[in-house]
């Protein structure tokens, strides 16, 4: 059955079938990758994880080509629709849907790809927030 619930809840179903089947969550691809991220950054020292974290943050607030095509490409054609409208409609219908269809799929693609690209960003800043609190953590005295 297709889930709209995203991946989040596949996720959990994964880990739920995992669970069920007396398999260890390492096992999991998603989280031995998370597991490799956190080995690889628990290896540098704090000053050189620090600007690790702060590429990290530009990276996801970035503002990148993404949003600006998202956002420009609709007006500059609106701009040149005029010129547009005569050489797609010279040459009939065909081009019009061919054009149409190139250029939404190039644009949903282009949009999950930077999301996708935001979430991991997220995911880097998260590990490499937690090694730095790790690491500045007082040490107890029992």
């Amino acid at each position: 059955m297709f889930a709209t619930r995203g991946d989040a809840h596949r996720f959990y179903l994964k880990l739920k079938t995992t669970l069920n089947k007396d398999q260890q969550f390492i096992s999991i691809q998603e989280l031995a990758e998370i597991d490799e991220i956190q080995k690889f950054y628990s290896t540098i020292d704090d000053c050189m994880l620090k600007k690790i974290y702060y590429r990290m943050i530009k990276e996801k607030n970035g503002s990148g080509i993404i949003p600006i095509l998202v956002s420009s490409g609709p007006l500059i054609l609106l701009v040149f629709s005029n010129q547009l409208q005569k050489f797609l409609f010279n040459y009939g219908g065909l081009i019009v849907i061919g054009f149409s269809f190139i250029y939404i799929l190039l644009l949903t693609i282009s949009v999950i790809l930077h999301f996708h690209e935001k979430a991991w960003a997220a995911v880097h800043i998260e590990i490499i927030q937690d090694i730095l609190k790790e690491r500045n953590k007082p040490l107890s005295s029992t």
